[in-house]
Formats: structure tokens, C-alpha cells, sequence
């Protein structure tokens, strides 16, 4: 039983680090605000942490459109 729940907590970590760095590796990128595993990633993400990578994302690519999740209401604007 023990094995087991050291196994299941490996996983669950495992999990949290890959899903935590490829978001940080979308938020931080140069190349398009556009992919959709980060767009999906960043707005499952909290509140705080979403309006984080959104202000990230607005200065390195304040000319283009915002990505889903960082858009205003009229889906033109950054939040």
C-alpha cells in the first residue's frame, strides 16, 4: 500500500512539473501567443496566475491579437 501511494504521488508531481514548466515555457516564448495547448493551459490556470502570463504575453506581443483567455470583451483588446 505504501509502494502505491508513493508510486501515485510521483505521478501526481510529475504531472504538476511538466504541466507548470510547459505553461511557463508558452507565457515566456517569442514566436506566436497562438498555441493552443498554452492558450488552454493558461486559462485553466488560477485567477492571479492567469493575469500573469496574460501581462506577459501583452508585452512581449502588444501589437497582435490577444489569445483566448486574455482578450477583453471585445476580443481586440488585452485585458
Amino acid at each position: 500500500m505504501r509502494k502505491l501511494f508513493r508510486l501515485l504521488l510521483t505521478i501526481a508531481l510529475a504531472v504538476v512539473v511538466f504541466t507548470g514548466f510547459r505553461w511557463y515555457r508558452y507565457v515566456s516564448n517569442t514566436d506566436s501567443p497562438y498555441d493552443e495547448i498554452g492558450i488552454t493551459l493558461n486559462n485553466a490556470m488560477p485567477g492571479p496566475i492567469n493575469s500573469w502570463g496574460c501581462a506577459k504575453l501583452k508585452t512581449t506581443f502588444a501589437g497582435s491579437l490577444p489569445p483566448l483567455g486574455c482578450a477583453a470583451a471585445d476580443a481586440t483588446q488585452w485585458k
